[in-house]
C-alpha cells in the first residue's frame, strides 16, 4: 500500500484536471465574458500536460486499490485529454458563429474530463459510481449550454432523466453485486466470480450494471436519449459526447467484465452478444430515415458501439486490444466529420440538415473529398481507417468463435453504407438548395477536419505501426483473458 504522496502522484492527471478547472474557474469569474478565449487557450493547454502527465507518470494502485493507474488507464487518458482537448478548439468557432462567448464551456469540458478519467482508472465500485456522475454532472449542462434555443434545452433536459434512470440502474446492480460479494474492490470480486458457486444474484447485479454502462456509450435498448441529444445539443458538445465519453465507458466495461467478472464470462458474453446484436439492428436501420445530419451520426454511433462491444465480448487480450483500436480510430472518423460540419455555414449559422450538403463540390471542393473519405472510413470500406478498425474487433470476435454475430455485423455495415453513400452522391451529383459553403469557415474546425481525412487515408496505414504496438501493450498490461 503507497503512502499519500505516492497515491497523489499517481492520480496526478486528475489533480493537475482538477485544481486547473478550478483556478480556470475563478480567472473567469474575476475577468468575465471576454476571457471566454484566454480560458478555452489554456483549457486546451492543461489538458495536454494532463496527457503527457500521464503518458510518463509512474504505474500502480492506489487508495486501496479504488485507484488503478496501468497501461490500459494511460492509453485511455491521452486519447480523453486529447479528445477533449479538439472538443475546446472546436467550439472556439461554435461559439464566434454564434454569438455565445461562454467561459464556463471549456472548463465544463475540462471537469467531465476529471470524471473520465476516474472511470478509466476504477478499481472498484465506489470509484466507477463516482468517475460516471462526476463526468456525467458537466455533460449535462454542456447539452443544454446554447439556453436560448429549445432543442438544447430539451436535450439537457432529456439527457438528464435519463441519465438519472441509467444511475439508478447502475447502483442496484452494485449494491446487489456488493452483497452477494462482500466486497466492492475489483479484485475481491473477481476472487468471489471466479468460484464454482456463483450466486444468480451476482449474475442479477451484473446484468443492472451492464445495463448502466450501456446506457453511457448509447448501445441499444439503452439509446433512448442518443437521437434526440445529439440533434438538439450544439455540434461542439455532441463531437464531444461521440468520442471521449464512449472511449471512458468502454474502458470502465472492461475494467468491470474482462476484469471483475472474467470468471463468469460466458453469461455475460451473451448479454453484450445480444446488445451488440441490437445494436447493429437499430444503427443500421434508424439511420434510413434521417434528415438532421446530428441526428444520423447519433444512430451512426450506435452500431459502431456495437462493433467495440463484440471486442470486450471476446474476452481475451486481443479482444480488449481490438476495442482500443477500434475506438481511437472511431473518435478520429467523428472529430474529422463533426469538424467539417462546422466549418460549413449558411447564413451565420452551422448548418444541421442532410440535404443542405448538395452540390457541395462547387462551393469547397477540399472540404467535399475530405468528407467523402471521412464517410467511406466510418462506412469500413478499405482501405481507410474504418476498415481496419472493423477488421481488428471481427477478427477478435471470429477467434473466439462468434462468427455468426461477426457476420450479423457486415450485414448492418451494408445496411448502414446507404446513407453515407446518399451524403456522397448529395455532394457530387445533386445541384445546390443554397449557398452552403460560401461563409467563412473557422480555421481549426477546417485545418481538425482536414487532418483527420488525411489520417483516414493514406496517413493511417503509417499510423498503425504506431497505434498497434501501443493498444497492444495497454491490453496486455491490463491482463485481460
Amino acid at each position: 500500500m503507497p503512502d499519500l504522496s505516492s497515491a497523489l502522484h499517481l492520480a496526478a492527471p486528475e489533480l493537475t484536471l482538477a485544481i486547473g478547472g478550478l483556478v480556470l474557474l475563478v480567472l473567469g469569474a474575476f475577468i468575465g465574458e471576454k476571457s471566454a478565449r484566454l480560458i478555452s487557450i489554456l483549457s486546451v493547454a492543461l489538458l495536454i500536460a494532463a496527457a503527457a502527465i500521464a503518458a510518463t507518470g509512474p504505474l500502480g494502485a492506489a487508495f486501496h486499490g479504488a485507484y488503478v493507474a496501468d497501461p490500459l488507464a494511460v492509453y485511455a487518458k491521452v486519447v480523453i485529454y486529447l479528445c477533449s482537448a479538439v472538443a475546446v478548439i472546436l467550439g472556439g468557432g461554435w461559439m464566434q458563429r454564434t454569438k455565445i462567448a461562454k467561459f464556463e464551456y471549456p472548463i465544463l469540458i475540462v471537469l467531465a474530463s476529471v470524471g473520465m478519467s476516474m472511470m478509466a482508472s476504477s478499481g472498484d465500485l465506489i470509484s466507477l459510481y463516482v468517475g460516471i456522475e462526476l463526468h456525467s454532472l458537466a455533460l449535462y449542462v454542456l447539452a443544454a449550454f446554447h439556453r436560448d434555443d429549445l432543442k438544447a434545452s430539451e436535450a439537457g433536459l432529456k439527457y438528464f432523466v435519463l441519465g438519472a434512470l441509467s444511475s439508478g440502474l447502475l447502483l442496484y446492480g452494485a449494491s446487489l453485486i456488493y452483497g452477494f460479494t462482500g466486497s466492492m474492490r475489483f479484485e475481491d470480486i473477481a476472487a468471489v466470480a471466479s468460484g464454482d458457486n456463483v450466486g444468480a444474484g451476482l449474475i442479477f447485479g451484473l446484468v443492472f450494471l451492464i445495463s448502466g454502462l450501456a446506457f453511457k456509450v448509447s448501445a441499444a435498448p439503452f439509446h433512448m436519449w442518443t437521437p434526440d441529444v445529439y440533434e438538439g445539443a450544439p455540434t461542439p458538445v455532441v463531437a464531444l459526447f461521440a468520442t471521449a465519453p464512449k472511449v471512458a465507458a468502454m474502458v470502465l466495461i472492461v475494467r468491470v467484465l474482462d476484469g471483475a467478472f472474467i470468471g463468469i464470462h460466458d453469461q455475460w458474453a451473451q448479454v453484450l452478444v445480444l446488445i451488440a446484436l441490437i445494436s447493429f439492428a437499430v444503427g443500421s436501420f434508424g439511420g434510413l430515415a434521417q434528415k438532421d445530419i446530428q441526428r444520423l451520426l447519433a444512430y451512426s454511433s450506435i452500431i459502431n458501439i456495437g462493433y467495440a462491444l463484440l471486442g470486450i465480448a471476446a474476452g481475451t487480450t486481443v479482444g480488449v486490444q481490438a476495442m482500443l483500436m477500434f475506438m481511437t480510430l472511431y473518435v478520429i472518423d467523428q472529430f474529422g466529420f463533426f469538424a467539417l460540419i462546422l466549418s460549413l455555414g449558411k447564413g451565420g449559422k452551422p448548418i444541421r440538415k442532410i440535404a443542405d450538403l448538395a452540390g457541395l463540390k462547387k462551393t469547397r471542393p477540399v472540404t467535399t473529398v475530405a468528407i467523402t473519405v471521412l464517410s467511406l472510413s466510418v462506412l469500413g470500406m478499405p482501405p481507410f481507417s474504418g476498415f481496419w478498425g472493423k477488421f481488428y474487433v471481427f477478427g477478435a470476435a471470429a477467434s473466439a468463435g462468434y462468427w455468426m454475430v461477426a457476420a450479423a455485423g457486415l450485414v448492418a455495415s451494408v445496411v448502414a453504407a446507404f446513407y453515407y453513400l446518399r451524403i456522397i452522391k448529395l455532394m457530387w451529383f445533386d445541384a445546390p438548395l443554397d449557398e452552403v459553403g460560401a461563409d467563412a469557415a473557422p480555421v481549426e474546425s477546417q485545418w481538425i477536419g482536414w487532418a483527420c481525412a488525411a489520417f483516414s487515408f493514406p496517413v493511417v496505414i503509417v499510423g498503425l505501426i504506431y497505434l498497434e504496438p501501443l493498444a497492444k501493450a495497454a491490453a496486455a498490461g491490463f491482463g485481460a483473458g
